[in-house]
C-alpha cells in the first residue's frame, strides 16, 4: 500500500513531503504525528535492511548517558552522521585480514591477496566515483581532505594581475578558509584583496542562488577560481553546484567543490554537471572512520593539461613505478596527483562502507532522505514552532532552506534559548547530535541507518530535554 502511495506521490516526496505523513495518517486512522506513521514508514522502507550492515551504539555504552533517565540496553539516536558516520560491520574484518596478512606474510603483502597493498585503493575508486557521479579515472582516494584541496589549488589557481581572486562562501568551513587564504599569500597576493567572501542578505541564514550568480556574473572576470562546499557545513544548505558551474566557467573561472558534507549525502553529478575539481573527506556520510582516506575529483577534460604542481611516486604509472629509474611516467589527469602509497588500514573500513553504498543507489537514497529529514521538519513545526501568544514558551527555528533541493538530511535547528542545557540533557537520554554556539544543533537522520521511528524517538526526547532544562534555569 505505502509503495503504492509513494509511486503515485514521487512529486510530493520531494516537494510536500507532509503530504505522505498525512495520507498515510489517513490510511492508518490516526495523527499524523503518531508514533503509527513512523512505524508504519519503517515498514515499508525498501533500504530499512542497511540499518543492519552498521553498528550502532547502545545509550548505555555513550560516555554522556545518565541510565537514571533511560534504558541502556536501547539502540541510541544517532544523528551526527554529518560528524562522523558510523562503523560498518565489515569493516574490522577487513582490517584484521589484513594484520592476518601481515603477520603471516610481510611485505609480500604488498602485491598478494585480494587487496594488495601497492594497488588496494584502485580497486574500490570505481564504487567511490558512483557515489559522487564520476568516471572511475576521474577519481582518486589519497591524503585527507585539505592536503587535496591544497595540491588542487596549486595547480587550478594560477593568479594574474587581471584574475587573482578566489571566490568562497563567507562562514565556509575553516580548514578551507584557511587552504584558500594560504594559497592566495602563497602567490604574493593579499586575502583583503584577492578573496571574496560570499555573505547572506542582510537578515538572511543562507546564500540565495541567484546572488551568488549574480556576483559571478560582475566580478566573473577577475576570479580566478570558485570554491564552494558542496553543502555548507553549518546551515545544511545544498548549493546548486550545476548552476554555479555553468556560470563560473561562462566567465572562465575554473569552479570547485568541498563535497566533504555533500559525498554520501546529496546526489551528486560532478561529471555531468562539468565540475573542474572537487575534494571531499569520507568519514561522515561515506563512514570510513575518524580520519580516513580522502577522495579527490579532477574531470577528464583537464586529464592532459593540468598537471599536479608537486610530485611523488605514487603519480607514476603503475606498470612502471616499481623500475625506480627516477623517469616519471606520470599518470594522466587526477591519478598523477598522488604523492604516496595509501594507509591499507584506512582503505579496509573504506571498502566496507562503499560496498554497502552499491547495494542501492544514491537516487534511492536521496529519495529516502528527503522524506526522513521532511518527517523531522514536520515534526519540529507541529511541536516545537514560535506561539506569538506564548512568548515565553521556547520554540526552535529551522536556519537550513525549505525547499528539499536546497539541502542534504541535515537540519541546523536554532532555539530561542540557551541551547547548551538542552544539548546536555538531550546526551543524557541517548541523543548524539552536534552543537554550534552560540544556539544551533545540526540534526542529521542518514538515510544508510536511520530510521522513521529514530525521528519521532528524537521530538519526544527533545520535548523533554527542553523542560528539563527549562526547570534548571528557574
Amino acid at each position: 500500500m505505502f509503495r503504492a502511495i509513494v509511486s503515485v506521490m514521487d512529486p510530493f516526496i520531494y516537494d510536500f513531503p507532509s503530504e505522505v505523513f498525512e495520507r498515510v495518517s489517513v490510511l492508518l486512522g490516526c495523527s499524523p504525528t503518531s508514533e503509527e506513521v513512523a512505524a508504519y514508514l519503517d515498514k515499508h522502507d525498501e533500504l530499512h535492511f542497511m540499518r543492519d550492515r552498521f553498528w550502532m551504539p547502545k545509550i548505555g555504552d555513550l560516555p554522556p548517558s545518565d541510565l537514571s533517565l533511560v534504558d541502556g540496553s536501547q539502540e541510541c539516536i544517532y544523528f551526527v552522521g554529518n560528524s562522523l558516520g558510523l562503523q560498518p560491520k565489515k569493516a574490522k574484518q577487513y582490517i584484521d585480514e589484513e594484520l592476518d596478512k601481515w603477520a603471516k606474510t610481510g611485505v609480500h603483502g604488498h602485491v598478494q591477496g585480494g587487496r594488495p597493498w601497492a594497488w588496494a585503493e584502485n580497486n574500490i575508486e570505481e564504487l567511490m566515483a558512483t557515489v559522487v557521479g564520476a568516471e572511475a579515472e576521474e577519481v582518486a582516494l589519497m591524503n585527507g581532505l585539505t592536503v587535496n584541496l591544497h595540491l588542487l589549488l596549486l595547480s587550478f589557481y594560477k593568479p594574474t594581475a587581471k584574475r587573482h581572486k578566489i571566490l568562497i562562501e563567507d562562514k565556509a568551513f575553516p580548514s578551507d578558509h584557511y587552504a584558500v587564504e594560504s594559497q592566495i599569500q602563497l602567490r604574493g597576493y593579499g586575502p583583503q584583496q584577492s578573496m571574496l567572501l560570499m555573505a547572506p542578505r542582510p537578515g538572511e541564514e543562507t546564500l540565495r542562488t541567484e546572488d551568488i550568480l549574480d556576483r559571478i556574473e560582475k566580478e566573473g572576470d577577475s576570479i580566478a577560481v570558485i570554491m564552494f562546499s558542496g553543502v555548507q557545513y553549518y546551515t545544511g544548505q545544498l548549493f546548486d553546484m550545476a548552476s554555479i558551474t555553468k556560470a563560473g566557467q561562462s566567465k572562465g573561472c575554473f569552479v570547485g567543490f568541498d563535497c566533504a558534507h555533500a559525498v554520501g549525502n546529496a546526489e551528486l553529478k560532478l561529471h555531468n554537471w562539468g565540475v573542474d575539481f572537487a575534494c571531499w573527506c569520507s568519514y561522515k556520510y561515506v563512514n570510513s572512520g575518524a580520519g580516513g582516506l580522502a577522495g579527490c575529483f579532477i574531470h577528464e577534460k583537464h586529464k592532459h593539461t593540468i598537471k599536479p604542481a608537486l610530485l611523488g611516486w605514487w603519480g607514476h604509472d603503475l606498470k612502471t613505478r616499481f623500475q625506480m629509474n627516477n623517469e616519471m611516467d606520470l599518470l594522466p589527469g587526477v591519478s598523477g596527483f598522488r604523492l604516496s602509497n595509501q594507509p591499507i588500514l584506512l582503505v579496509c573500513p573504506l571498502q566496507a562502507s562503499l560496498e554497502v553504498f552499491n547495494m542501492t543507489s544514491m537516487k534511492a537514497l536521496r529519495k529516502k532522505s528527503i522524506l526522513l529529514t521532511g518527517y523531522l521538519e514536520y515534526l519540529i513545526k507541529h511541536y516545537y514552532v514560535r506561539d506569538d501568544n506564548n512568548p515565553h514558551k521556547p520554540y526552535v527555528h529551522i536556519i537550513t532552506p525549505s525547499n528539499p533541493e536546497e539541502r542534504g538530511c541535515q537540519l541546523s535547528l536554532s532555539f530561542s534559548v540557551p541551547i547548551r542545557a538542552i544539548f546536555q540533557e538531550l546526551e543524557k537520554r541517548g541523543v548524539a547530535c552536534d552543537m554550534r554556539e552560540p544556539s544551533v544543533l545540526r540534526v542529521a537522520p542518514v538515510p544508510l541507518y536511520n530510521s522513521f521511528s529514530d525521528v519521532h524517538r528524537f521530538i519526544t526526547v527533545l520535548g523533554s530535554s527542553m523542560a528539563a532544562s527549562k526547570e534548571q534555569q528557574s
